[in-house]
């Protein structure tokens, strides 16, 4: 009798643990199901092109990218990009972004932040409505279309990078992000990324540039180069030319007239 009441005993735990089993199985199926139905085809494609050697997107024609060493913090870029975008001066509407690293030493104390123009854009692959996508019409820069954003952040929390390179626009309730001012109705100049962009034109110390070749994807490296400066600021010296007549001796100083006594 106890026999029977042991052996009942074991095949109602094996019933409980097989029922156990198929409600997480089915729960991690289901899982599964929503990951494969919100991300991309392949885990590949979300690999660097560099990486890969190929991407399912076009690839962006323009880039910004910076001189972390020249950069002072003066928010000149922020404050312009604001302007020109949203007619208002203020940093939280800004596209680029700018921190300081109080205990940070230099070079590394500045650090700036743009919008990579991703090869596998993810913004772009999981925004719902289209609203952030890539304009043919502007060199295939990656955009977001304010009139179809629906403010549900899909792709600010997409942005793998930190801080998010999307911004969230508190007063429109919108996502926006950098167009390398494709669409700046507040811009006295024509923008976009074959024109003007107002944060390279405000930058009094030359630290930013649009460059069309897609940098390094690995790490911020490719974005954060050394660039030139104008030709205006180098030092030049007039050595003579060889053949060419030398110029003229220095006058040599006249002698001091004599004291008188």
């Amino acid at each position: 009798m106890a026999e029977h009441k042991k052996i009942d005993s074991v095949k109602s735990e094996s019933k409980k643990y097989s029922r156990r089993d198929f409600v997480v199985g089915s729960g991690t199926a289901l899982a599964g199901g929503a990951l494969i139905a919100i991300s991309p085809p392949s885990s590949a494609a979300q690999t660097p092109a560099s990486a890969q050697g190929k991407t399912r997107y076009p690839l962006s024609k323009a880039y910004l990218v910076y001189d972390s060493r020249r950069c002072t913090g003066c928010l000149n870029c922020m404050l312009a990009c604001s302007l020109v975008h949203d007619g208002a001066t203020s940093i939280s509407f800004s596209r680029i972004q700018v921190s300081r690293g109080v205990l940070t030493k230099y070079p590394h104390d500045i650090q700036v932040h743009v919008c990579r123009q991703c090869p596998e854009p993810l913004c772009v692959i999981n925004c719902p409505t289209g609203a952030c996508h890539i304009s043919s019409a502007h060199g295939n820069v990656r955009m977001i279309d304010g009139q179809k954003c629906v403010g549900c952040q899909a792709c600010i929390k997409s942005c793998p990078f930190v801080p998010h390179r999307t911004i969230w626009n508190h007063v429109s309730k919108k996502a926006t992000k950098c167009d390398l001012c494709a669409n700046t109705p507040y811009f006295d100049k024509k923008g976009g990324p074959f024109a003007a962009q107002a944060c390279v034109i405000s930058c009094p110390v030359g630290a930013l540039k649009v460059v069309n070749e897609l940098p390094e994807q690995k790490d911020n490296l490719g974005y954060d180069i050394n660039i030139e400066p104008p030709a205006k600021a180098k030092p030049s010296i007039p050595f003579p030319k060889e053949g060419a007549p030398e110029g003229k001796p220095l006058a040599q100083p006249s002698a001091a007239a004599p004291a008188k006594i």
